[in-house]
């Protein structure tokens, strides 16, 4: 049959001369187009006027309906093909990770991780807690993006990551974590991808929507650290009732124009609570955000690196965090403060007003 014979010859020879994927699909098409024109002549003269069925010209091969078939099934095959791998950010034809047991360094891990092991406050054991530490962070954005890299590159061993966005072109400026040609594509998955890229011996959770009441506890059960890196007041409140209720160490961020902020709050440990600190919401209109008063780019990867610095003195014990303390950074004037900052007796969240 010359017909599937030519889609053979179409991509044996695209195969052996290298043709790029879519000049054989175009060469396909064109192929399948002509079968369908030398079959249909006969196919309408059979259907208005044979009295029984003709079998088509041997040298094509098949009839009307059945290369309509064929061409309609690849297309939707293709089709389907296309979408799930967008949804899922994956690359199908990427190869396997680099498998890692529990506990036990590769060869590969070691050389990997060789700058962290030397260092004397972490260490071995430091960068082993490290790879059994399960991390999780809210949000894919501009804090969201350093500190994801940074976590994937430290080899924390489980790191989930949930948002609802997906990636614009506005964000590119200053979210590193995503790429121009993954705009469109849901947050987590773009942040996936790169972290998968940076560190294939390592494990990632993505959560493709909105973190609310009905499941920030059960999520929270999950994981060790909590890195907010939200941009709204509803969710940092959310995010710090629901890390008291489960006793969870929370490291909180949060960056305006040129100014940031952060520190880890663990009122299980004899830290105040985000509450503590903020026992007020701003006013509507009084802290804007990031799309209303704009933000220097290059902001997020200094704050968010530090919610990462943090994230590893935490896990691993090294040196003093920011629990019972506030840092502010000024990029403006190249100032960087820290404040004490204690638990309230009377805070709604932590203290007594709980009771």
């Amino acid at each position: 049959m010359i017909g599937l014979a030519g889609f053979a010859a179409i991509w044996g020879a695209g195969h052996f001369l290298t043709w790029p994927r879519w000049l054989r699909w175009t060469m396909t098409v064109f192929w399948w187009i002509a079968l369908v024109a030398l079959t249909w002549p006969r196919w309408a003269a059979l259907r208005d006027s044979a009295p029984a069925y003709v079998p088509p010209p041997p040298l094509v091969g098949g009839d009307l309906p059945g290369w309509i078939t064929l061409g309609a099934l690849t297309g939707l095959v293709l089709a389907y093909r296309h979408v799930l791998r967008n949804l899922r950010g994956r690359n199908p034809a990427a190869p396997p990770p680099p498998q890692s047991r529990p506990g036990k360094f590769t060869p590969a891990e070691l050389d990997r991780y060789a700058r962290h092991i030397i260092l004397r406050e972490i260490g071995g054991p430091g960068q082993r807690r490290l790879k059994d530490a399960r991390v999780l962070v809210i949000g894919a954005g501009g804090l969201g993006a350093p500190v994801l890299l940074y976590l994937a590159g430290a080899g924390v061993g489980i790191i989930g990551v949930i948002d609802d966005d997906k990636v614009e072109n506005s964000n590119l400026a200053r979210q590193i974590i995503h790429a121009d040609a993954r705009i469109g594509m849901p947050k987590v998955f773009s942040a996936e991808m790169a972290m998968k890229a940076l560190n294939p011996f390592i494990a990632i959770r993505p959560y493709n929507r909105r973190l609310t009441d009905d499941i920030a506890a059960g999520l929270f059960a999950d994981y060790d650290l909590i890195l907010d890196g939200s941009d709204n007041f509803d969710t940092r409140y959310l995010v710090n009732r629901v890390a008291v209720a489960a006793g969870k160490p929370l490291i909180a961020a949060a960056i305006t124009q040129w100014e940031g902020q952060l520190s880890l709050y663990h009122p299980a440990q004899g830290g105040p609570c985000y509450a503590c600190v903020f026992p007020h919401r701003p006013d509507p209109g009084m802290v804007p955000t990031c799309a209303e008063a704009g933000v220097a780019a290059p902001l997020p990867g200094v704050i968010g690196a530090m919610m990462a610095v943090e994230a590893v003195k935490h896990l691993t014990g090294a040196g003093e965090t920011l629990k019972g303390r506030l840092l502010i950074h000024d990029a403006l004037y190249a100032e960087t403060r820290v404040i004490a900052a204690g638990p309230r007796p009377d805070c709604d969240v932590c203290g007594k007003g709980t009771s």
